[in-house]
């Protein structure tokens, strides 16, 4: 090994240590809350796309859950960023951590994939930009991957909340 590939591998094995650890926190903190509101729930940590992933799971249907992920995941992105603060106070370090609970921003992130690629096969086939509804920065993201994965440009356009994708054609 050279200099320069042990330096890599050294820290590529700190990250995934700094964001194992924020998933430790955040699960503390998660776990914490789910006894607070006295509600059952399994904690899933994983490391995906260079940021913790942290889920809540119920074998019980997660209905109960429901409740934390609210009307169209409002609550949900609150928690997310309680949960960022949190991980926050203990390390110093801004977390870009993602939380998903009861499957909800998984379900979320297939139908936005699918979204995103029609709206690519359509701004190819009409030669016009297609302008979608305002989204979350969690949405969009996901809507931009799809759309470059179609070979497509996109862009995200407006003020928040009002801030939506236009997927552009060649």
């Amino acid at each position: 090994m050279t200099e320069g590939t042990t330096s890599a591998a050294v820290e590529g094995a700190d990250t995934l240590s700094r964001l194992e650890q924020e998933g430790e926190i955040a699960a503390d903190y998660l776990e914490g809350l789910l006894d607070i509101a006295d509600l059952d729930g399994d904690i899933d940590m994983d490391v995906e796309a260079d940021r913790a992933s942290v889920s809540i799971i119920s074998d019980a249907g997660g209905r109960d859950l429901q409740k934390l992920v609210g009307r169209d995941g409002e609550v949900l992105e609150a928690l997310q960023e309680l949960t960022r603060l949190a991980v926050h106070r203990e390390t110093g370090d801004r977390s870009r951590l993602m939380l998903d609970i009861a499957g909800y921003r998984a379900q979320k992130r297939a139908e936005l994939s699918e979204l995103g690629a029609k709206s690519a096969a359509e701004a190819k086939s009409t030669g016009e930009p297609v302008k979608l509804k305002p989204m979350t920065p969690f949405e969009r993201k996901v809507v931009h991957d799809a759309v470059k994965a179609a070979g497509l440009r996109s862009e995200s356009e407006g003020e928040e909340p009002q801030r939506f994708v236009v997927v552009l054609p060649n």
